[in-house]
């Protein structure tokens, strides 16, 4: 056969290449290393691009190809990092503790928070083992030996039906009923010596490449640290925010109240022809969430005068504010509403970031002093101008719009610098209640594959921003890096500032998004730099069973889902 021409996109140059050449090998002649475009450091090569999908670098080549290396300062890299450094900890589990569960359950400001299980008996259900110190330390110490030992990790297509009872075998009865549940003839599996297991997506070379992880007690189980995205050699600074956990261990908790686990169980109750009673469920309970946020700002109501609401895109902030308004009328206050958009500084003013492009998501893109003057003068009990932020001509309007806040009146403002005290550091804080929505999924694909909060709130902005803003499924992949740069920067560091933190993720609401999005993902061409992010999403959604048109039409007009898909009446 002819030699190949393979283009490397990291160097710009063609490569001839023996057909069947391993993306490993390719990968040499670059020095093993990809650069950094902005800071110059140079990250070792975890897997690749191959015509815009992401490979294992052990993919052979028999083909012309595109090809661009990837580390760990590319997202995708990232994940596979995480993903091999999930299967390290499962052999160190299965060796230190053997008979026990590991489950991956969610993310953590400082990691992955996981959990050990000892199974029940015969339709019991498992039980969550306490972990000790000692036990952590053991498995630090075998997933240390096992990256000096830098085993080869091996992926291998066999028999769905062989693969569901290795599953069963390794305890795992959630991702056996997964793969069960898909009807296919063959699976992947990936093999890390004789351990066993599968992940949704590539793996890097080897437990050489993990050197950098850290176990540390968290709650009834511990937080797996993975690396700082802006040092890769050191783990993930560790940030104590318990009302996070705390929030996301509430949601764990109903989870299996409900039944559903994972979404294997997912799956299991919508074929069963149980998504109406699903729906109507979880929005009681989102109600009654809703209403306690309420109660709160209503016992102390003497006291809080200002309510602000922030979290981070497509959290549900709009469709929050409003409902907790409707609950703070119920107890007879009179909520007023102030959009924080409206105290931008005039464009002229407003800070450029390092591209030379206006920053309007950082602080000081506010007018923060008129602000402070506004709102004290409200608990003064004056009446205030407020200005409309004209985002056409970039400068503020003043027309003639006051307010007064009376006895029963609660001022309501929501805004991703909500939470941050140097929003408003001139006013008196006593008279502030801070509400931080997300939504934090904690429903997860199998036992050690946890779906990814941000992939959530992006498929939420995607179907809203397509259907709503003009926006292309492409301008919604291709600019949520940014996103969450300053959700980074601006909201995720002041999160345990809240008084509450309000979970807006349904259960349902990935058998929802996948009835919207799939089709605007399919659309993505090959060619476009958004494909692989559009193919690994695609990819994740086979896994969930979408609802239907006439189950659809049971989402109540007040849902927080109607933010995105539309129909709400709030």
């Amino acid at each position: 056969m002819n030699n190949v021409t393979i283009k490397c996109l990291n160097d710009g140059r063609e490569y001839e290449i023996a057909p069947g050449m391993t993306l490993s090998s390719l990968a040499k002649n670059i020095g093993g290393v990809v650069k950094d475009p902005k800071t110059g450091v140079e990250y070792p090569i975890l897997a690749a691009f191959v015509d815009h999908k992401l490979k294992e670098l052990s993919y052979d080549m028999f083909y012309p190809h595109d090809v661009e290396f990837i580390g760990y300062n590319n997202l995708d890299g990232k994940r596979c990092y995480m993903r091999s450094l999930s299967f390290l900890l499962q052999g160190a589990v299965r060796e230190v503790l053997p008979g026990k569960i590991l489950v991956i359950d969610h993310s953590l400001p400082s990691g992955l928070y996981c959990e050990i299980l000892s199974p029940g008996k015969e339709n019991e259900h498992s039980t969550i083992h306490p972990i000790t110190e000692e036990e952590i330390a053991a498995l630090i110490a075998v997933m240390r030996r096992k990256v000096e030992e830098n085993i080869p990790f091996r992926k291998e297509k066999i028999l769905a039906e062989t693969a569901e009872k290795i599953f069963e075998k390794n305890l795992q009865p959630f991702k056996s009923e997964l793969h069960s549940s898909l009807g296919r003839y063959f699976c992947s599996i990936y093999y890390m010596g004789e351990d066993v297991d599968s992940f949704h997506g590539p793996l890097v070379p080897s437990t050489g490449c993990l050197e950098t992880f850290n176990l540390l007690p968290f709650g009834k189980g511990f937080c797996l640290q993975y690396p700082s995205d802006t040092d890769y050699r050191k783990v993930i600074p560790y940030r104590e925010q318990s009302k996070m956990a705390a929030t996301l261990a509430d949601y764990s908790s109903w989870c299996r109240t409900t039944g559903i686990i994972g979404v294997s169980t997912l799956n299991k109750t919508l074929l069963g022809g149980g998504a109406v009673k699903l729906i109507n469920l979880c929005e009681a309970r989102q109600e009654r969430k809703y209403a306690a946020v309420a109660d709160r700002i209503f016992e102390e109501k003497d006291r809080i005068r200002i309510v602000f609401i922030a979290g981070p895109s497509s959290s549900g902030k709009t469709s929050s504010s409003l409902r907790i308004a409707q609950q703070c009328r119920i107890l007879g206050m009179n909520p007023k509403v102030i959009e924080l958009d409206n105290y931008f500084v005039n464009r002229t003013e407003t800070p450029r970031d390092e591209d030379g492009n206006y920053d309007y998501e950082c602080l000081e893109a506010m007018d923060l002093k008129l602000l402070g003057d506004t709102l004290n003068g409200l608990l003064r009990g004056d009446t205030v101008e407020i200005p409309r932020y004209d985002f056409k001509a970039g400068e503020k309007k003043w027309e003639g719009r006051r307010m007064t806040l009376e006895d029963e009146d609660i001022l309501i403002m929501e805004g991703i610098h909500a939470l941050d005290p140097a929003m408003v550091p001139d006013v008196d804080q006593s008279r502030i209640f801070r509400v931080y929505a997300s939504a934090l999924t904690s429903l997860n694909l199998d036992e050690n594959n946890n779906i990814s909060t941000s992939d959530n709130r992006m498929l939420r902005r995607m179907v809203r921003d397509y259907n709503y803003r003009g926006h292309t499924p492409e301008n919604t992949i291709l600019g949520w890096p940014s996103v969450r740069r300053g959700e980074n920067k601006y909201i995720f560091p002041f999160q345990e500032n809240a008084d509450v933190l309000f979970n807006s993720a349904l259960l349902y609401e990935l058998p929802l998004l996948k009835y919207y999005a799939e089709p605007l993902l399919r659309r993505i061409h090959p060619n476009s730099p958004a494909y692989s992010e559009a193919v690994r999403l695609l990819k994740f959604l086979e896994y969930i069973v979408a609802l239907t048109p006439s189950e659809i039409a049971a989402i109540p007009p007040t849902s927080i889902l109607r933010e995105f898909i539309g129909g709400q009446t709030l």
